[in-house]
């Protein structure tokens, strides 16, 4: 039986979603979780690789289970042994054999909250980036426009990002203004390794004066990683939600 499921966790102590052997990761305290339910051992497969320190309010994986758990019973179980670790499952659904966590999604939504005031965060400290200088949103939101679209994101790659091709099709890209917090969302089918946290230092250079918004888009053109702002820390960063084709049917029953 393949099960789906929806992850919600904080980044902070762990060293990103991959398993690594000396490091705390959430993939693998997910396995063990199963592990300890079922007595069998899973590969937990994620819809997206987060960075150490990046959180997630709707990461999507999934696994296979030769003994068959009513979703919502297998939730439960789940979060009774997460426990103490900062990792919870929303949502269980049964899927069909095809449906794959990373390669059947159709987008990935991420949220980068930037804390801009001049106090420290103490409640927020370690789930934002904490910007003392006020920043514009309005021209951060003028420089995110020149991004939107299918684009060759080499500026905003990292060196040892491993995927084939920088060229990518950011569906949205939004700057607004909430209350003391500056919040970037980005959408797209898939994203380069750190492309939103350089897209969010890029940002903030424009939000500070320090950057006009058409020398975001120059710095786009150029295909020069030099030529990029500061990478934002990982602090600040969410997986909010990844989307699938719905008409295959998962089911809750």
């Amino acid at each position: 039986m393949r099960y789906r499921i929806t992850v919600e966790y904080d980044g902070e102590p762990f060293s990103g979603w991959q398993r690594q052997e000396n490091a705390p990761s959430v993939q693998a305290t997910l396995e063990q979780a199963i592990f300890k339910l079922s007595a069998e051992q899973v590969t937990v497969i994620g819809a997206g690789r987060t960075d150490a320190g990046v959180h997630a309010l709707g990461q999507v994986a999934h696994f296979d289970l030769e003994k068959s758990f009513h979703p919502h019973k297998l939730r439960d179980a789940l979060n009774y042994h997460l426990r103490p670790d900062p990792v919870a499952a929303l949502e269980v659904r049964i899927e069909s054999d095809d449906f794959h966590a990373r390669f059947s999604a159709t987008s990935r939504q991420y949220l980068f909250r930037i804390m801009n005031r001049r106090a420290p965060p103490v409640l927020e400290k370690g789930r934002v980036w904490h910007v003392a200088r006020e920043l514009d949103a309005d021209a951060m939101q003028a420089g995110a426009r020149h991004l939107v679209g299918k684009h060759d994101f080499t500026t905003f790659r990292a060196a040892e990002c491993q995927a084939r091709s920088p060229v990518k099709t950011l569906d949205t890209l939004g700057v607004r203004r909430a209350g003391e917090e500056i919040h970037v969302e980005a959408t797209a089918r898939s994203f380069l390794h750190h492309q939103i946290r350089s897209i969010a230092g890029t940002l903030k250079l424009v939000g500070e004066g320090k950057w006009h918004p058409r020398e975001v888009a120059s710095a786009l053109a150029a295909r020069d990683r030099s030529r990029c702002g500061p990478v934002a820390p990982p602090d600040g960063l969410y997986l909010l939600r990844v989307d699938y084709d719905e008409e295959r049917g998962g089911s809750e029953k």
